[in-house]
């Protein structure tokens, strides 16, 4: 019988179990309405949310840098160092959203707070690149710009994790729906990110940036109205409280007894415990299997002499098993997120050094259209339409036929191949560089750098469609990993964990630029490696630098995930030496309390 079909079991007052009690409550959930809320019908409405969120940002973002450049004059080093920033900051802020989400607001209400100050953000945004003068047009951006962090921080951990809480893990339909939900979610988004980099940065670049940052602002309102007409069909989650005030007092409580050799048991808080073995995760079984992991925090657990005195009046002196086990499902995931920055610091090149290439190439299209540099993004999210849509259809099926696994590969093997093909990313873009640059010096052309050189900016596309490819493994493994890996009462934070790998990564991004640019200087101001002239810069060496620093970075991914456990709910073979009663609080090894 599946564990999610057992009836809670009402014991009598000898501690035996009824099973009348237990068949009555069978047959009343057998008999019970199916739920009219959540499901797919909840879910589309909170996807549309979402997919105009990446509509805004990536029309936003994808551009930015050649509005810095071009329309605020900053130099090209220091525009990719503000765009970094700004990705950076809109990454971070997501863990104070998920923070407040969990504790105060809950998710539905964060996302319609963050979605407000997203839209009053862009609305400014819109009025900044209107007929002002330049002092103040660069001000009111730049502070349009953080207001929109603000609303992203928000958004951003809410909206995938508000949506995916539709489903019902209890029952085997939703189950089933679910584990396609983050394909076809990421699908959605890319869609609606692809739209936005060929529509309105095409309308940027050629009528009007005003117009382009408008259109942004009426699809965030339109979303917004979208979102509310759903709200009956809604599954809400209460507040659970800060996740973080679990994890500071089992370390508080582990540190405490730190020399606490001796015990009186083991403390269980309300997980119900019953004598005997457990199977498949029925009635009994705590929430989380007890693991070797960071075994340091199990003193948490330990009952001692002044705990049994105290009642355990203070939750900072004794955790439960399964708050320990919580933590250390959010602690071993950090080695994960520090092992995939790098990954991020490839992806932000997308947005900087890679448009700035095709600015300088031939983009045009039959005699009168001009391909906007950015657009190019747009073969990023197609090559993910595609590349989706055959994983999910194709390669899992195959590849379940040789591994056996219900996915096909697991999620870590997923997100390393992802980490595999960003270096493989910077390879082929150092190439292709070094031929841009080679054809600009046969030309002539090395200190023209706004003339045109002569090759074609479909050179650019290997490496946008190998950062599409990436994308479709590491990313969205990353998603399903800091979701289906964090604790129930975390999926924000977990969520917003995933997001900061994109933050921290583009600020590495930054300080490596930063870096770059104080070494190669020392041997000339021409020998800097990213000068605004193109032509005479390095940017080919800058990019195999990513590759060996990518390349080092997989290698201790490997031994990370090698040694990485997935999340166990079950526990098999667990028993109860003796209960005092119902309510009892306490496990003890020798059977006393």
């Amino acid at each position: 019988m599946d564990s999610s079909s057992v009836a809670p079991m009402k014991p009598d007052n000898n501690g035996q179990y009824d099973e009348d009690y237990t068949n009555k409550h069978l047959s009343t959930t057998s008999t019970s309405k199916k739920s009219s809320k959540g499901g797919w019908n909840a879910a589309l409405f909170i996807i549309f949310v979402e997919v105009a969120d990446r509509f805004a940002f990536y029309g936003l973002a994808g551009n930015l840098i050649m509005y810095l450049t071009n329309v605020l004059r900053q130099p090209m080093a220091t525009a990719a160092k503000n765009v970094n920033l700004w990705v950076g900051v809109s990454s971070l802020f997501p863990i104070l959203g998920a923070l407040l989400a969990d504790s105060f607001l809950g998710r539905f209400n964060t996302i319609l707070l963050s979605s407000i100050i997203y839209l009053t953000g862009m609305v400014m945004l819109t009025i900044s690149s209107s007929a002002i003068s330049l002092h103040y047009r660069k001000a009111l951006f730049f502070v349009s710009l953080y207001v929109l962090s603000v609303g992203e921080g928000g958004h951003k951990p809410c909206v995938q994790t508000f949506a995916a809480d539709q489903f019902d893990e209890q029952t085997a339909e939703e189950k089933k729906a679910k584990s396609s939900f983050f394909n076809w979610w990421y699908l959605g988004i890319v869609a609606g990110a692809t739209v936005a980099m060929i529509l309105v940065i095409y309308i940027q670049d050629n009528i009007s940036w005003t117009i382009g940052f408008g259109i942004l602002a009426a699809v965030l309102a339109a979303a917004l109205g979208l979102f509310l007409l759903g709200i009956k069909r809604y599954r809400n989650q209460v507040p659970v409280g800060s996740p973080l005030t679990t994890v500071a007092k089992v370390l508080v409580a582990a540190a405490l007894k730190w020399r606490v050799g001796e015990t009186r048991g083991i403390y269980y808080g309300n997980d119900v415990v019953v004598e005997g073995p457990v199977v498949d995760g029925q009635l009994g079984a705590p929430p989380l299997t007890p693991t070797n992991k960071f075994r340091f925090l199990n003193k948490a657990t330990i009952i001692a002499n002044l705990d049994e005195l105290s009642e355990c009046k203070t939750s900072w002196r004794l955790c439960s098993v399964t708050q320990v086990e919580e933590v250390k499902l959010v602690l071993r995931l950090i080695p994960i997120w520090l092992s995939c920055l790098m990954f991020n610091v490839v992806q932000a090149q997308l947005h900087t050094f890679f448009t700035k290439q095709g600015s300088t190439m031939v983009r045009s299209i039959g005699p009168h259209f001009l391909l906007p540099p950015a657009s190019l993004q747009s073969f990023v999210g197609i090559t993910i339409l595609a590349a989706v849509p055959i994983y999910d259809k194709f390669f899992i099926p195959f590849a379940r036929k040789f591994t056996g696994h219900p996915s096909g590969i697991t999620i870590l093997q997923r997100i390393g191949f992802g980490l595999f093909l960003s270096i493989l990313n910077m390879v082929v873009s150092a190439l292709v560089e070094s031929k841009r640059i080679e054809t600009a010096s046969t030309h002539g052309l090395l200190d023209s750098p706004k003339s045109v050189v002569p090759i074609r900016v479909w050179w650019l596309l290997p490496q946008y469609m190998i950062c599409g490819v990436s994308d479709a493994f590491a990313v969205v493994g990353l998603q399903e990993l800091f979701y289906a890996e964090m604790p129930e009462g975390m999926r924000s934070l977990g969520a917003a964990a995933h997001i900061s790998i994109l933050g921290v990564g583009n600020f590495l991004s930054g300080g490596i630029i930063s870096l770059v640019q104080v070494i190669s200087s020392r041997y000339g101001h021409d020998q800097r490696w990213l000068g605004d002239n193109l032509n005479r810069s390095h940017l080919n060496y800058f990019y195999w630098v990513l590759a060996a620093l990518s390349a080092i970075n997989l290698g201790l991914y490997i031994w990370i995930s090698n040694g990485f456990v997935y999340k166990d709910n079950h526990v098999e073979g667990h028993k109860i030496i003796k209960v005092k009663n119902e309510r009892s609080k306490f496990h003890v090894d020798n059977g006393e309390v």
